[in-house]
């Protein structure tokens, strides 16, 4: 579990990059700045927010949209195969 609260940068990570990926990234560093550090674990940040967005999120048009308000206007019904199925013991125990 990660702890929002902790803001410090203590946890380590190491990669290995080819010599022409690591010219590209020593360059982009100099003229941005920055050092490595806070250039790679920005970026890097920044790509794992949109990757992520991805799989949390999503856009309709206008069609889809109003069929999508349309499923979410009907009437809950009754699934009793559901409800059995939340009366059994979790695999998981608790």
């Amino acid at each position: 579990m990660v702890d929002p609260g902790d803001r410090r940068r203590s946890r380590r990570m190491e990669l290995r990059t080819t010599g022409e990926e690591r010219a590209l990234i020593d360059r982009a560093v100099a003229v941005s700045g920055t050092d490595l550090t806070e250039f790679v674990v920005t970026h890097a940040s920044e790509a794992a927010r949109r990757v992520l967005a991805d799989r949390q999120s999503f856009g309709l048009d206008a069609t889809a949209l109003e069929q999508w308000e349309d499923l979410n206007a009907r009437p809950a019904r009754e699934l009793p195969g559901l409800a059995a199925l939340f009366r059994r013991p979790s695999p998981f125990g608790g």
